[in-house]
């Protein structure tokens, strides 16, 4: 072979090698930085693979009528996506299509997230689940109502959208925000339901309380301290809270079952209990995060999986921003759903089989709840799939 070709092969060699070399260390760099909280998940076997693809999909296109639905389907066991699906428009006048990266209004789901933070800065620190709300906003007038009875709602709290319909406390002409919650439930003598801690009661006020608590430890308004503190650490690129002035026109919107577009109103503007937007496979990294002991600490996960609310016999309880069913002689599942004008959700985590199940649609259905019950593939759930 000529010296001149044998040095050409030569250097073309060399330069492939280095480039592949250079791909991988980008690859792994890349890797690094995607993954904040990383879990070792067991990897899946191929036939499970395969049952698990089969029978999710029986499930969504024979079990339930997916025919004029709008919105994003997604389930995953191990971090492993088996099962994702983008159906309808965010916006019906303009027809644009949902996609992966559309991000659909989370309504009760926000909930959740909103929790998160609040937790997070427990185990930072920087706040106790025993502290008084009290402590941080001294002219609140409920001493007895703790960071922890809010984030369970055994806060005896009305809700906010009851109290406000009242002509007296508030004008619907003007649009209310967080701080004016705060400001009625100070000023104007609004009773509570019930004495804290006695019993359970869902309540929008509590999460509304609590980003105003995420406001005042963080010093950032609520969407920049849920974007800094959340959405930026998982790499939730497709994750932000609602600003009703400034994004009314450009997200999703919401809809009737007819398609019929449901305008905004005075209550649009409130968040922490709603108004977080974002996608199944950004939701999916915030689940897998929760496994992690870098995002929870053992001890606050023990505090956060459990229920506190049993003066009721059932299987319906409640833990710090979950949902529970706790059953006797299976695994507790948990779970939140929404429901806010139009837009309705769910989202599933059994935490046993490691399992992530997320429905979202902006176009208003039932449909979306009945996605838990898949449950039932991957444990030992008492669900029976139903046609719908």
């Amino acid at each position: 072979m000529p010296k001149i070709l044998l040095i050409a092969i030569c250097s073309i060699l060399i330069l492939t090698s280095c480039k592949k070399e250079h791909k991988k260390e980008k690859l792994n760099e890349v890797n690094k930085e995607t993954v904040s909280f990383p879990v070792d998940f067991p990897e899946l076997k191929e036939s499970e693979i395969k049952q698990f693809k089969e029978e999710i999909h029986s499930f969504y296109t024979s079990k339930i009528n997916l025919d004029d639905f709008s919105g994003s389907f997604l389930v995953a066991k191990n971090g492993q996506i088996l099962f994702e699906n983008y159906i309808g428009f965010s916006n019906y006048k303009e027809k644009s299509t949902i996609t992966e990266n559309t991000p659909l209004h989370l309504a009760s789901i926000s909930k959740v997230l909103t929790a998160s933070v609040i937790l997070r800065m427990v185990d930072e620190n920087k706040i106790s689940l025993e502290d008084s709300f009290q402590k941080y906003f001294p002219k609140f007038p409920f001493e007895k109502i703790t960071i922890r009875i809010l984030l369970n709602h055994r806060s005896g709290l009305p809700n906010y959208a009851y109290f406000t319909d009242n002509d007296s406390i508030w004008d619907k002409s003007k649009t209310l925000k967080n701080s004016d919650v705060l400001d009625l439930l100070c000023s104007k003598e609004i009773p509570l339901d019930f004495t804290p801690n006695t019993k359970f009661s869902y309540s929008n006020t509590n999460y509304a309380l609590l980003a105003s608590l995420i406001e005042k430890v963080s010093k950032m308004s609520f969407p920049i301290a849920m974007q800094k503190l959340l959405f930026e650490p998982l790499q939730m690129n497709n994750t932000f809270v609602f600003e009703l002035e400034k994004q009314k026109d450009s997200i999703s919107q919401s809809y009737k079952s007819t398609w019929e577009k449901i305008p905004y109103d005075h209550l649009d503007a409130v968040y922490g209990d709603k108004n977080i937007y974002s996608t199944p496979k950004d939701l999916l990294k915030f689940d897998i995060a929760t496994y992690s002991e870098n995002f929870y600490s053992n001890k606050l996960r023990s505090e956060i999986f459990k229920g506190y609310s049993y003066e009721r016999p059932g299987v319906k309880n409640y833990g710090l921003g979950i949902r529970l069913n706790e059953w006797d002689h299976t695994p507790t599942l948990f779970y939140h759903n929404g429901w806010w004008h139009g837009n309705t959700n769910s989202y599933t985590t059994l935490k046993n089989e490691k399992v992530c199940i997320i429905a979202l649609s902006n176009k208003y259905t039932r449909k979306v709840y009945q996605a838990k019950k898949l449950s039932s593939i991957f444990g030992n759930y008492p669900f029976e799939i139903e046609e719908e």
